[in-house]
Protein backbone atom coordinates (compact mmCIF):
# COMPACT_ATOMS: atom_id res chain seq x y z
CA UNK A 1 0.00 0.00 0.00
CA UNK A 2 1.37 3.40 -0.96
CA UNK A 3 1.82 5.94 1.81
CA UNK A 4 -0.07 9.18 1.55
CA UNK A 5 2.13 12.22 1.68
CA UNK A 6 1.00 15.77 2.10
CA UNK A 7 1.50 18.02 -0.87
CA UNK A 8 1.27 21.68 -1.87
CA UNK A 9 -2.53 21.68 -1.67
CA UNK A 10 -2.36 20.42 1.93
CA UNK A 11 0.08 23.21 2.79
CA UNK A 12 -2.18 25.80 1.14
CA UNK A 13 -5.25 24.55 3.05
CA UNK A 14 -3.22 24.64 6.27
CA UNK A 15 -2.18 28.21 5.57
CA UNK A 16 -5.80 29.19 5.00
CA UNK A 17 -6.83 27.49 8.27
CA UNK A 18 -4.15 29.46 10.09
CA UNK A 19 -5.15 32.71 8.41
CA UNK A 20 -8.84 32.32 9.35
CA UNK A 21 -7.95 31.19 12.88
CA UNK A 22 -5.73 34.21 13.50
CA UNK A 23 -8.30 36.51 11.89
CA UNK A 24 -10.87 35.22 14.41
CA UNK A 25 -8.45 35.80 17.30
CA UNK A 26 -8.48 32.10 18.14
CA UNK A 27 -5.51 30.24 19.60
CA UNK A 28 -4.31 26.92 18.24
CA UNK A 29 -5.21 25.30 21.55
CA UNK A 30 -8.81 26.55 21.39
CA UNK A 31 -9.39 25.49 17.79
CA UNK A 32 -7.77 22.11 18.50
CA UNK A 33 -10.01 21.59 21.52
CA UNK A 34 -13.14 22.46 19.53
CA UNK A 35 -12.31 19.97 16.78
CA UNK A 36 -11.09 17.25 19.14
CA UNK A 37 -7.35 17.12 18.40
CA UNK A 38 -4.20 18.20 20.23
CA UNK A 39 -2.75 21.60 19.45
CA UNK A 40 0.34 19.81 18.09
CA UNK A 41 -1.86 18.03 15.57
CA UNK A 42 -3.43 21.35 14.58
CA UNK A 43 0.09 22.76 14.11
CA UNK A 44 0.82 19.92 11.72
CA UNK A 45 -2.37 20.65 9.79
CA UNK A 46 -1.50 24.36 9.57
CA UNK A 47 2.02 23.66 8.34
CA UNK A 48 0.78 21.12 5.83
CA UNK A 49 2.81 18.32 7.40
CA UNK A 50 -0.33 16.23 7.95
CA UNK A 51 -3.29 16.00 5.59
CA UNK A 52 -6.69 17.12 6.84
CA UNK A 53 -9.44 14.59 6.20
CA UNK A 54 -12.79 15.68 4.78
CA UNK A 55 -14.78 15.34 8.00
CA UNK A 56 -12.10 17.16 10.01
CA UNK A 57 -11.97 19.88 7.35
CA UNK A 58 -15.73 20.27 7.71
CA UNK A 59 -15.38 20.58 11.51
CA UNK A 60 -12.64 23.20 11.16
CA UNK A 61 -14.68 25.23 8.68
CA UNK A 62 -17.70 25.10 11.00
CA UNK A 63 -15.73 26.28 14.04
CA UNK A 64 -14.10 29.07 12.02
CA UNK A 65 -17.46 30.10 10.56
CA UNK A 66 -16.43 29.65 6.93
CA UNK A 67 -17.41 27.28 4.16
CA UNK A 68 -15.14 24.38 3.29
CA UNK A 69 -14.65 26.03 -0.12
CA UNK A 70 -13.15 29.12 1.55
CA UNK A 71 -10.34 26.94 2.87
CA UNK A 72 -9.30 26.38 -0.73
CA UNK A 73 -7.75 29.14 -2.76
CA UNK A 74 -8.01 29.27 -6.53
CA UNK A 75 -5.10 27.42 -8.03
CA UNK A 76 -4.73 29.80 -10.98
CA UNK A 77 -1.51 31.50 -12.00
CA UNK A 78 -2.19 34.58 -9.86
CA UNK A 79 -2.61 32.66 -6.62
CA UNK A 80 0.96 31.72 -5.83
CA UNK A 81 3.98 33.53 -4.49
CA UNK A 82 3.75 37.26 -3.89
CA UNK A 83 0.27 37.53 -5.40
CA UNK A 84 -1.36 35.44 -2.67
CA UNK A 85 -2.28 37.03 0.65
CA UNK A 86 -2.34 33.60 2.26
CA UNK A 87 1.21 32.84 1.10
CA UNK A 88 2.41 36.26 2.23
CA UNK A 89 0.87 35.88 5.70
CA UNK A 90 2.44 32.45 6.02
CA UNK A 91 5.92 34.00 5.84
CA UNK A 92 7.60 34.07 9.27
CA UNK A 93 7.23 37.51 10.84
CA UNK A 94 4.83 38.84 8.19
CA UNK A 95 1.82 38.97 10.47
CA UNK A 96 3.88 40.67 13.17
CA UNK A 97 4.99 43.37 10.73
CA UNK A 98 1.44 43.84 9.47
CA UNK A 99 0.00 44.16 13.00
CA UNK A 100 2.64 46.74 13.93
CA UNK A 101 1.91 48.66 10.74
CA UNK A 102 -1.82 48.61 11.54
CA UNK A 103 -1.15 50.10 14.99
CA UNK A 104 0.63 53.02 13.35
CA UNK A 105 -1.84 55.86 12.91
CA UNK A 106 0.19 58.49 11.08
CA UNK A 107 -0.18 58.22 7.28
CA UNK A 108 3.24 59.79 6.93
CA UNK A 109 4.91 57.22 9.16
CA UNK A 110 3.06 54.42 7.36
CA UNK A 111 4.43 55.66 4.06
CA UNK A 112 7.93 55.77 5.51
CA UNK A 113 7.59 52.23 6.87
CA UNK A 114 6.44 50.92 3.49
CA UNK A 115 9.28 52.66 1.67
CA UNK A 116 11.84 51.46 4.19
CA UNK A 117 10.76 47.83 3.95
CA UNK A 118 10.62 48.00 0.14
CA UNK A 119 14.09 49.50 -0.06
CA UNK A 120 15.51 46.88 2.29
CA UNK A 121 13.86 44.11 0.26
CA UNK A 122 15.20 45.54 -2.98
CA UNK A 123 18.64 46.12 -1.45
CA UNK A 124 18.79 49.23 -3.58
CA UNK A 125 20.57 52.55 -3.02
CA UNK A 126 17.08 53.93 -2.37
CA UNK A 127 17.51 52.73 1.23
CA UNK A 128 19.62 55.80 1.99
CA UNK A 129 16.98 58.06 0.50
CA UNK A 130 14.29 56.31 2.51
CA UNK A 131 16.26 56.69 5.73
CA UNK A 132 16.70 60.37 4.92
CA UNK A 133 12.94 60.61 4.43
CA UNK A 134 12.39 58.98 7.81
CA UNK A 135 14.53 61.69 9.37
CA UNK A 136 12.21 64.35 7.96
CA UNK A 137 9.21 63.15 9.98
CA UNK A 138 7.91 66.24 11.74
CA UNK A 139 8.97 67.00 15.31
CA UNK A 140 5.62 66.08 16.82
CA UNK A 141 5.99 62.55 15.50
CA UNK A 142 9.52 62.35 16.89
CA UNK A 143 8.31 63.41 20.34
CA UNK A 144 5.53 60.79 20.28
CA UNK A 145 7.93 58.06 19.17
CA UNK A 146 11.32 58.88 20.75
CA UNK A 147 14.38 56.93 19.76
CA UNK A 148 15.27 54.09 22.10
CA UNK A 149 18.89 54.24 20.94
Amino acid sequence: MATRKSGPLDAMVGTRIRMFRINRGMSQALLAERIGVTFQQLQKYERGVNRVGASRLSQIASVLGVSVGELFESVGPGSSGLNSAANLLAEPGALRVLKAYARTTSPRVRLCIAKLVESIADRAPAAKATLALLNTVDRDERRRFPSRG
